[in-house]
C-alpha cells in the first residue's frame, strides 16, 4: 500500500461509529419526518406540500392543477424523497375520513373508505383547500423564519403560520426511531374556544379546559366509551379511548330485526370490516345473521346485517363489538416537537405552545406593517414637501445636467432622503392636479394613525391576544360544524351482558384481598355445632371475611377502610371453584396499597328515596341518599370523610325509615333511628354514633326489620340472639347497653347483626372453615348472658366472619330474584376479629 492510500485510512471505533450514525439517523426522522411539530401540527411532508402549492399559486380560488406537478414542485425544491411518499402523503390530505378538515381540495379519484387507492397523480387534480389557506395566511409578511432547502437553491418555511390550531384540529401519527405519536383530531369551534377561554385565563385546569373540549372529534363519527381515557390522555399526554360504530337495531312488521351500522370507527376499512363479518359467519363462530349486504353510496354508510327470527340481535351485536373492529381502541399519544425536541404534552401546553406561536405571529406580522408603514410614510412626507414646493422643485429639475445631480440638490435644498428625492423624480405630472394632492394628504394622514396604532399593539399584549381572539372567532365562523362523534357516559368497560345468564351466585373475599363468585348451591345446610366443610383454599394467614348473595346482573359497591366506594358488576368477579382461593382484588379495583375491601353489597339500580348508612371503628355515623353513588368510576370515589386513626366498618342500606343497632367489641350495643343522623353529601365525614371507651370499637351495625332479632358472635365461637324489645330505643352519641356477657371464655364480641327465623347463618373462621346453620337453632337469650357454642373452634382459630343467607335464594330454581333493595338477604360488612379486654357498662 502507498503512502498516499496509507494517508487516506482513517482507523476508527467501531461501536462508537454504530452510536453516532444511528444516533444521528434517529434524531432525522424524529426531527425531519416523522412528528409533527407543536405549533402548526405538520411533518416536514405536509408543511413541503402547502408551501409548495401556495408558492405555485394553487390556491383554493384558483383552478385544480394536476397533482404530478405538485408532487414534482415538492419533490424538487424540498422534498428529496421518492414521488409515492409525497403523493400518499397528499392524497390523504383530501381524503375527508382520514382529514377532520381536509388541507387539500382533490378533484378525481382520492380512494375510498373501503380501502381502494387514489388514482396515479396523472389523473388527479387538486389545489389547497380554504381552510388550508389559513394556514399559510401571512406568510410573506415576515412572521416565520425560514431555512435552506436540501441542497441550500431555495429557501423553505421552518414552521407555518397556521392560524387556526392543526396539530390537535387534524391530529397526527406517526412512528419514529423509540418513540411514536398519535394525536387524535378534534373539533374546530372546540379548540378554538379552549383557546380563547386560556387566552383570557391562563390559570385554567386541564378539567376546566376540557369543559370546552371534551374530547376528540373523528372524521367518521362513531361513538367514544366513557370519559376516562379521555380524562387521562389529556392530563398525562397518554391514554387509551374505546370508540365504537353507530348502530340501530330496526324491526320489521314480521318480528325480523335488522342491524344498520351508519358510521364506524376511525381508520377502520369498511370492506374489511363487512368481509370480517362475513368470515366469523361462515366459520361458524357467530351465529344468527341470514344476511349481509353494503348499501353504502355517495349520500352516506349503511351496512345492513339481517337477523335471523330466533335470534336476539342485541346479543349478535355484542358479539360483534367483541369480533369485529366495529369496536376498536384509539391508542392516545400527544407527542411533538417542541423547540426541535420530542416531547410529550398534556392538553393544556398543546394550547398553550400554539398561543405562544401566535403571539410570534401577530408581532412579527404588525412589526412588518409598522415598517411598511413608516416607509411609506416616509415617501409621502417627501411628496408633500414636493407639493408644497413644486414651482422650484421643477425649476431645480430643469435645471440640472443629470438626474444624479437633480436628485442631490433636491436633497441639499429640501432637506430629503434618498428615497424621497428619488420618489419626487418618479412622481408623474398628473399627481400635480389637486385631487391627487388631497389624496396624498389623505393617504398620509391614514397612515399616521395606522403607525401609531401598530407601536400600540407592540406596546401592549393585551391587545395582542385580543387581535388572536378576533382572527380566530372569525375562522370559528367560516369553518365551524357540528361534532360527529358521540361521547357516551359510563362505558368505559365492555359490557356483553346479554351474553351472561341471570343466575345466583356468593360471593367471597378474603382478609388478605382475593375475590371469587361461586354457585349459590356450593354450601348445603348443616346442625348447629358441625365441623363444617372446607369452603374455600387460602394463604397462610389468611382468612375468608366477607361473604354474600347476589345476582350476576346487580352491581357490587365495595367500600374500604379508606372510606371510598368502588363498583362492580356480579358477573365481572371470576367463577371459581369452592377450594380456589380467588383471585386479588386490585386486579379488578384500583384500590391503594394500603386500602382493604371492610364492607360490599349488591344493588340492581340507584333510586332517590334510599339511603346509605354508614358506621366507622371510632362510632362515627352518616347517611347519603343512594342516588349520590350512581356513577363511580373505575378510579372510585370517596363515600365519606374518614377522620385520622378511624375506619369504616359497616354500611347499610335502607328506605329511610329503619332503626339503627350497633355492638361494640366489648358487649355494648346502642338502638337509635337512622333520621336521627340527617341526610349529608357524599364527602361529609358524619356525626357520633356512639360514644366509646378508649380501648372500645365497633364491630357491627345493622338496621332493625320487622320480626327480626339481635345476634352476637364472639371470638371463641358463642353466640345468641335476642329479641329486638329488649333493646331500648337511645339518642344517637349515647354509650349503649350491655349485649353480651363478654368472657374469657367468650372472647370479645366480633358481630353484632339482625336475623330472622327463617334465615341461614355463616359462620367462617379465620383459618378458613365455614358453617352453615339455620338461624332457628340458635337459642334466644336475653341480653346479659353469653350465649351458647355455635362452632368448635380448634386451637390458634377463631370466627372471623358471620353471614347471613336466605334459605329462599337457594331453593328458588326458576332464577327469581330476590328483593332489589332488601340488604337483609345479602348484606355483609367488615367485622373486627381483635381480643382485647375492655369495661361493661
Amino acid at each position: 500500500m502507498s503512502d498516499n492510500q496509507e494517508s487516506r485510512v482513517i482507523p476508527i471505533n467501531i461501536s462508537q461509529e454504530m452510536r453516532t450514525s444511528f444516533l444521528d439517523y434517529a434524531m432525522s426522522v424524529i426531527v425531519s419526518r416523522a412528528l409533527p411539530d407543536v405549533r402548526d401540527g405538520l411533518k416536514p411532508v405536509h408543511r413541503r406540500i402547502l408551501f409548495a402549492m401556495n408558492e405555485l399559486g394553487m390556491t383554493a380560488d384558483k383552478a385544480y392543477k394536476k397533482s404530478a406537478r405538485i408532487v414534482g414542485e415538492v419533490i424538487g425544491k424540498y422534498h428529496p424523497h421518492g414521488d409515492s411518499a409525497v403523493y400518499e402523503t397528499m392524497v390523504r390530505m383530501a381524503q375527508d375520513f382520514n382529514y377532520r378538515y381536509e388541507l387539500i381540495d382533490g378533484h378525481g379519484n382520492f380512494g375510498s373508505i373501503d380501502g381502494d387507492a387514489a388514482a396515479a397523480m396523472r389523473y388527479t387534480e387538486a389545489k389547497m383547500s380554504k381552510i388550508a389557506m389559513e394556514m399559510v395566511r401571512d406568510i410573506r409578511k415576515d412572521t416565520i423564519d425560514y431555512k435552506d432547502n436540501y441542497d441550500g437553491s431555495e429557501q423553505e418555511p421552518v414552521v407555518l403560520p397556521a392560524r387556526f390550531p392543526n396539530l390537535l384540529v387534524n391530529g397526527a401519527s406517526g412512528i419514529a426511531v423509540g418513540m411514536a405519536t398519535n394525536i387524535p383530531p378534534h373539533q374546530l369551534g372546540e379548540v378554538i374556544d379552549g383557546i380563547l377561554a386560556l387566552s383570557k385565563n391562563p390559570d385554567l385546569e386541564i378539567n376546566e379546559l376540557m369543559e370546552y373540549i371534551p374530547g376528540p372529534d373523528f372524521p367518521t363519527a362513531g361513538m367514544i366509551l366513557g370519559r376516562e381515557g379521555i380524562r387521562r390522555a389529556y392530563h398525562t399526554g397518554r391514554g387509551s379511548i374505546i370508540l365504537r360504530a353507530r348502530v340501530n337495531i330496526e324491526q320489521a312488521a314480521n318480528g325480523k330485526e335488522t342491524i344498520i351500522v351508519t358510521e364506524i370507527p376511525y381508520q377502520v376499512n369498511k370492506a374489511k370490516l363487512v368481509e370480517k363479518i362475513a368470515e366469523l359467519v361462515r366459520d361458524k363462530k357467530i351465529d344468527g345473521i341470514t344476511d349481509l349486504r353494503d348499501e353504502s353510496d355517495r349520500t352516506g354508510m349503511r351496512v345492513v346485517i339481517e337477523v335471523r327470527r330466533d335470534t336476539n340481535a342485541n346479543v349478535l351485536l355484542n358479539n360483534l363489538y367483541k369480533h369485529t373492529a366495529l369496536q376498536t381502541s384509539f391508542g392516545i399519544n400527544l407527542l411533538a416537537l417542541v423547540n426541535g425536541q420530542p416531547k410529550v404534552l398534556n392538553l393544556k401546553e398543546c394550547l398553550i405552545y400554539y398561543l405562544d406561536h401566535q403571539r410570534e405571529v401577530i408581532t412579527r406580522r404588525t412589526k412588518y406593517e409598522l415598517n411598511k408603514a413608516e416607509a411609506r410614510a416616509h415617501i409621502l412626507a417627501g411628496l408633500r414637501i414636493a407639493l408644497d414646493h413644486i414651482d422650484e422643485i421643477i425649476s431645480l429639475i430643469r435645471a440640472s445636467a443629470t438626474t444624479d445631480i437633480a436628485r442631490e440638490g433636491l436633497m441639499t435644498n429640501f432637506s430629503l432622503t434618498q428615497e424621497q428625492a428619488q420618489a419626487i423624480l418618479d412622481m408623474r405630472l398628473q399627481r400635480l392636479t389637486g385631487l391627487e394632492r388631497d389624496k396624498i394628504e389623505s393617504e398620509y394622514q391614514e397612515l399616521v394613525a395606522r403607525i401609531a396604532e401598530l407601536k400600540a399593539i407592540l406596546a401592549d399584549e393585551e391587545k395582542v391576544l385580543e387581535i388572536i381572539r378576533e382572527e380566530l372567532i372569525e375562522i370559528k365562523e367560516r369553518f365551524n360544524d357540528e361534532r360527529r362523534t358521540e361521547i357516551t357516559i359510563g362505558f368505559d368497560m365492555i359490557e356483553d351482558e346479554d351474553l351472561i345468564p341471570r343466575e345466583n351466585v356468593v360471593i367471597t373475599l378474603t382478609h388478605n384481598g382475593y375475590i371469587k363468585r361461586m354457585p349459590v348451591d356450593t354450601y348445603k345446610s348443616q346442625n348447629r355445632g358441625g365441623r363444617g366443610i372446607q369452603g374455600m383454599g387460602t394463604n397462610e394467614n389468611d382468612f375468608v371475611e366477607q361473604l354474600f348473595t347476589t345476582n350476576t346482573h346487580h352491581y357490587i359497591l365495595f367500600f374500604t377502610n379508606k372510606g371510598k366506594v368502588y363498583q362492580l358488576k356480579g358477573y365481572e368477579v371470576p367463577e371459581l371453584g369452592r377450594t380456589a382461593k380467588g383471585i386479588p382484588i386490585i386486579n379488578l379495583l384500583q384500590i391503594e396499597k394500603d386500602e382493604y375491601i371492610t364492607a360490599m353489597f349488591p344493588i340492581e339500580e340507584f333510586v332517590d328515596d334510599w339511603f346509605l348508612i354508614f358506621m366507622t371503628k371510632k362510632g362515627i355515623t352518616k347517611r347519603s341518599s343512594l342516588s349520590a353513588f350512581s356513577n363511580i368510576r373505575k378510579g372510585g370515589l370517596i363515600a365519606l370523610g374518614l377522620r385520622e386513626d378511624d375506619d369504616l366498618i359497616s354500611v347499610r342500606l335502607t328506605d329511610g325509615t329503619k332503626e339503627v343497632i350497633a355492638g361494640t367489641k366489648k358487649g355494648l350495643a346502642i338502638r337509635f333511628h337512622e333520621q336521627d343522623v340527617r341526610s349529608m353529601g357524599r364527602l361529609a365525614t358524619g356525626v357520633k354514633g356512639m360514644s366509646l371507651s378508649d380501648d372500645d370499637e365497633v364491630v357491627g351495625m345493622s338496621t332493625i326489620e320487622e320480626d327480626e332479632d339481635i345476634l352476637i358472635v364472639t371470638q371463641n365461637g358463642f353466640g345468641k340472639r335476642t329479641p329486638v324489645e329488649e333493646y331500648r330505643i337511645q339518642t344517637r352519641g349515647g354509650k349503649g347497653i350491655k349485649t353480651s356477657n363478654i368472657t374469657d371464655k367468650t372472647g370479645d364480641m366480633v358481630s353484632l347483626r339482625t336475623v330472622r327465623d327463617d334465615e341461614d347463618l355463616m359462620i367462617i373462621t379465620q383459618s378458613g372453615i365455614i358453617i352453615r346453620t339455620a338461624v332457628s337453632g340458635i337459642s334466644r337469650l336475653g341480653r346479659n348472658t353469653m350465649g351458647v357454642k355455635l362452632i368448635r373452634i380448634s386451637d390458634g382459630d377463631e370466627v372471623a366472619t358471620v353471614a347471613r343467607i336466605q334459605k329462599e335464594e337457594e331453593e328458588d330454581q326458576d332464577g327469581n330474584e330476590s328483593d332489589d333493595h332488601n340488604l337483609d338477604q345479602t348484606d355483609l360488612s367488615h367485622e373486627s376479629s381483635e381480643s382485647d379486654s375492655s369495661e361493661e357498662e
